[in-house]
């Protein structure tokens, strides 16, 4: 399967580094879209890839799907474009905050016949979630995620403190930059109105900690998560880059297990 990237930071290298540089079975990079060609020209003799700078000529290249790994603003302005041509994997899940652009994005997969794929991310859990949502049959979703307090806060933390509590909804309009994971859970899930968020700022710790508590007629489950930072980009989750690699190759897999 030949992949086209948005984007070239840390989770786009970490792509290229295990699909390309150590020559996947069945993957390829072939293109990557970036802003700027010249700050990224090394790119293209290091890994064996096309630059590109032209979202059109990007996209009429070799490539059966686009994994967007830039940021919310970029996803949100290219998307919908790239839909119409391509399959896409978006990464920069909080463009999904928005109802009106989660429908427009659906309507165009529809349409077009295209799939966007959402990988897990920073958690696990996913596939339990959606096949007892399938049923109707989920009561109550809660999610705590514990994070650095410097990474939501400015001001100076003694101990422990909840710096949100209450839907999913609002969590991602408080703290958009950090809910990532709400938005995945919601959407897997009883929806970002009834997801329940607490949010926990705390000067301890030095890592992401996400405990996902799930009740319904098939009983209950829970699933503590603690993330280890990408050895490259100590902003992104170990977890979250290993997540799409895992995705993709599943894609290309003739035996799926769970889901």
């Amino acid at each position: 399967m030949n992949i086209g990237i948005i984007g070239a930071g840390a989770i786009a290298n970490t792509m290229l580094e295990r699909i390309n540089h150590d020559a996947h079975e069945n993957l390829r990079i072939n293109s990557v879209l970036v802003r700027d060609k010249e700050k990224y020209q090394h790119l293209e003799g290091e890994y064996g890839i096309s630059l590109h700078t032209d979202l059109g000529y990007f996209l009429d290249s070799d490539v059966d799907i686009v994994v967007e790994a830039a940021n919310v603003e970029v996803a949100k302005s290219v998307l919908p474009e790239v839909m119409r041509k391509k399959d896409a994997m978006l990464i920069s899940v909080g463009a999904l905050a928005e109802g009106e652009f989660v429908a427009e994005l659906m309507q165009i997969a529809k349409t077009n016949g295209r799939t966007l794929h959402l990988p897990s991310g920073a958690i696990g859990g996913l596939d339990l979630i959606q096949n007892v949502q399938s049923h109707g049959e989920l009561e109550s979703v809660t999610l705590t995620t514990r994070k650095p307090a410097v990474a939501l806060t400015y001001e100076t933390v003694a101990s422990e403190k909840a710096v949100f509590e209450g839907k999913a909804i609002d969590a991602i309009k408080h703290f958009p930059k950090n809910m990532n994971v709400a938005i995945i859970l919601a959407m897997a899930g009883i929806g970002m109105e009834r997801t329940h968020v607490t949010l926990i700022a705390d000067p301890s710790t030095d890592r992401n900690t996400h405990q996902i508590e799930v009740k319904g007629a098939f009983g209950r489950a829970s699933f503590t998560i603690e993330n280890e930072p990408l050895p490259e980009n100590h902003n992104t989750s170990y977890l979250a880059a290993i997540s799409i690699l895992g995705t993709l190759e599943r894609m290309n897999r003739n035996f799926v297990i769970g889901g």
